[in-house]
Formats: structure tokens, C-alpha cells, sequence
């Protein structure tokens, strides 16, 4: 019988860990699935604006340097996710579903 108490407290432990590992591991997944939905409606969010910026000149060439200049203060100050090509990204990003609802909705079901 002393065999037997001791083996319960390892298996609690074990039991314990399996589950709270079970809540780390749900809660890291939800946790990036919101990230990446937050990130997903902020890229459309900024297409959208320079979209709407770059729309205002009929010329190519000033929507150009527009996004050259922005960014380069992006890229200075929030790093490489703002880079030249990727500001044409999310314009294009915009352009192609303009409406917010039908990105929200499927930003919710992106599994990356």
C-alpha cells in the first residue's frame, strides 16, 4: 500500500501538468489567432488610406513617392513590416476587397 501512495501524488502531477499544458497551449493559439486577425484588418485599414491618399493625384508618379517617403519613416519607425512593398500590399489589399465587413468577417477564420 506505500507503493500506491506514492504513485498518486505523480500521477496528479502528471494529470495537473497535461491539463494546465492543455490551457497554455489553447490560450497561446487564441491568443495568435486575435493577433493575426488585429493585423490582417490593420493592413487593410492602412491599403485603404493610401489608397485613398494616392487617389487624389492622377499622376503615378506622386503615389509613388508617397509611399517611398512613408515608407521610410515606417520602416525608421516601426521596423520592416512597412516597407515599400508591402505598403503596396495592402493597397492592393484594399483595392481588391473594399468592403470592411467581408474582411472582418474573414480576418475572424484566417488559421495562420
Amino acid at each position: 500500500m506505500v507503493g500506491a501512495q506514492k504513485l498518486a501524488p505523480m500521477k496528479t502531477a502528471k494529470r495537473l501538468f497535461g491539463e494546465i499544458r492543455s490551457l497554455i497551449d489553447s490560450t497561446r493559439e487564441r491568443v495568435a489567432q486575435a493577433v493575426n486577425a488585429g493585423l490582417v484588418i490593420l493592413y487593410w485599414q492602412i491599403g485603404k488610406r493610401i489608397r485613398q491618399e494616392m487617389l487624389k493625384s492622377e499622376r503615378a508618379e506622386y503615389g509613388g513617392r508617397i509611399l517611398q517617403t512613408l515608407s521610410a519613416k515606417l520602416v525608421a519607425e516601426y521596423g520592416r513590416g512597412f516597407t515599400h512593398t508591402a505598403l503596396t500590399r495592402m493597397t492592393r489589399f484594399a483595392e481588391k476587397y473594399r468592403d470592411f465587413q467581408i474582411v472582418a468577417t474573414l480576418s475572424q477564420q484566417l488559421g495562420w
